[in-house]
C-alpha cells in the first residue's frame, strides 16, 4: 500500500515521549479567557441534585467529556489506553484512540487499542488519517479500524500542517473530500471529522457537513502544538526552525466553536484544543459543544497511574458542576441556554 510507513511506530514513540517529556504547549490560548459567565446569587438549584447527564451519537453519557484520541501501537500506549479506558467506564466517559494505522500496517500492535474489555458501555472513537484515504486507504480499511476496537464511530483527523512539516509527511490533500464522503456514505457508523489542534473553520464545516459527517470536532489552537512535537523529532536544525515558526498558529478554540456553531447550527459539535478544566468544559457547552475533548491533561494522568485519570476527572466534574450551580443550570441542557459575555482584556 503506498501510505505503508516503515517508520510509523518509531514515530509514535516519538510523539509520546515529547508530548510527556517536552513543552509543547501552543503560544496561542484558547480564547476561553474572553468569556465570562453571569453570576447567578439566588440559582433555585440544590447542589445534589446537578445532573450531568448527556447524549452524543445517540449514546447517554455520565457527563460530556471525551478523553481524545492520543496514542497507541506501542506497549507503553497500551498500558495508558487501558488506564484511560477503566476511568472513562467508571464515569461513563466517550474516548477515542490514537491513530489505527500503526495496527493497521502492524497487526501484532492492535492490542494496545483494545480497551472493550475494560469499557464494555463506553462512547469509543475509532481514529484514523483522513489523508491516508489519498494514499491507497479504502472503506474497508477504515472499517477494520473500527471492527478492531468494536468502535461506535469512526474519527477521521486532519493535519495538513503536521504533514507538511514532517519529512515523511503525506500531503496530497487534492480530492480528500470526496473521499471523505465516500466513507461517510458507506460505512455502518457515524463518522467525526476533527483537526489535530490548528481548528476547523466556518467554510470547512460547511463542507463537511454537504458531504455527510455526523459531527465535527473543532481540534481547535490553545492546547499541544504538534508542529512543537514535530520540531522536537527533527534532526535537520532548518526545518526545526520552520516548525518552531508555527507554535502561535491556529484558530483558538472558543473562536472555532463560535464560528462552527454558527454556520451548521443542528450538527452536534466536540470543544476540544486547550481545555484544562472544568469551568471551561461550561464555557464550551454553553458555546454550542455537546461533548468537550481533552487530551493532554489525561495523558499526562495517564502515564502515572489509573488513580491519577480518576482524581482528575473528579476535579473537572466538581468545577462543572460548581460551575452549573452558581449561573443556575441543573442539567446540560439547561446549560446550553445560558449566555456568555464576552470580555475584552487589555
Amino acid at each position: 500500500m503506498e501510505g505503508h510507513d516503515p517508520d510509523l511506530q518509531l514515530r509514535k514513540n516519538d510523539h509520546l515521549r515529547i508530548n510527556l517529556e517536552k513543552d509543547v504547549q501552543s503560544e496561542l490560548s484558547n480564547g476561553l479567557e474572553n468569556y465570562v459567565f453571569e453570576h447567578n446569587a439566588l440559582p433555585e438549584l440544590d447542589f445534589e441534585d446537578i445532573s450531568l447527564r448527556s447524549e452524543f451519537l445517540g449514546k447517554v453519557l455520565g457527563a460530556p467529556i471525551l478523553i481524545s484520541s492520543m496514542t497507541g501501537g506501542t506497549p507503553e500506549a497500551g498500558i495508558i489506553n487501558l488506564r484511560l479506558a477503566e476511568v472513562a467506564q467508571q464515569y461513563g466517559l466517550a474516548m477515542g484512540v490514537g491513530s489505527q494505522r500503526a495496527a493497521l500496517q502492524h497487526p501484532e500492535s492492535s492490542d494496545t487499542f483494545k480497551v472493550r474489555r475494560s469499557a464494555p458501555d463506553i462512547l469509543l472513537f475509532a481514529n484514523l488519517g483522513a489523508i491516508q484515504l489519498n494514499y491507497g486507504y479504502k472503506v474497508e480499511d477504515c472499517r477494520r479500524a473500527v471492527e478492531m476496537i468494536e468502535a461506535d464511530a469512526l474519527i477521521l483527523h486532519l493535519n495538513p500542517l503536521q504533514e507538511a512539516l514532517q519529512p515523511e509527511g503525506n500531503t496530497r490533500f487534492r480530492g480528500l473530500l470526496k473521499k471523505i464522503e465516500e466513507v461517510c456514505q458507506t460505512i455502518e457508523v457515524p463518522v467525526v471529522v476533527k483537526e489535530v489542534g490548528w481548528g476547523i473553520s466556518a467554510q470547512v464545516a460547511r463542507r463537511l457537513v454537504e458531504v455527510g459527517v455526523a459531527a465535527i470536532d473543532v481540534a481547535g489552537a490553545g492546547g499541544t502544538s504538534w508542529s512543537q512535537v514535530e520540531m522536537y523529532r527533527m534532526q535537520n536544525q532548518s526545518r526545526a526552525r520552520v516548525a518552531a515558526l508555527f507554535r502561535g498558529w491556529g484558530i483558538p478554540t472558543a473562536h472555532a466553536l463560535e464560528a462552527v456553531r454558527k454556520a451548521v447550527p443542528e450538527l452536534p459539535l466536540i470543544a476540544s484544543g486547550g481545555i484544562r478544566n472544568g469551568l471551561e468544559v461550561a464555557k464550551c457547552i454553553a458555546l454550542g459543544a455537546s461533548l468537550v475533548g481533552m487530551a493532554g491533561p489525561f495523558l499526562r494522568a495517564a502515564a502515572k497511574s489509573s488513580d491519577e485519570v480518576g482524581g482528575l476527572v473528579e476535579e473537572i466534574l466538581l468545577a462543572l458542576r460548581i460551575t452549573m450551580f452558581s449561573v443556575g443550570a441543573g442539567t446540560i441542557p439547561a446549560l446550553r441556554t445560558i449566555p456568555l459575555q464576552r470580555v475584552v482584556r487589555s
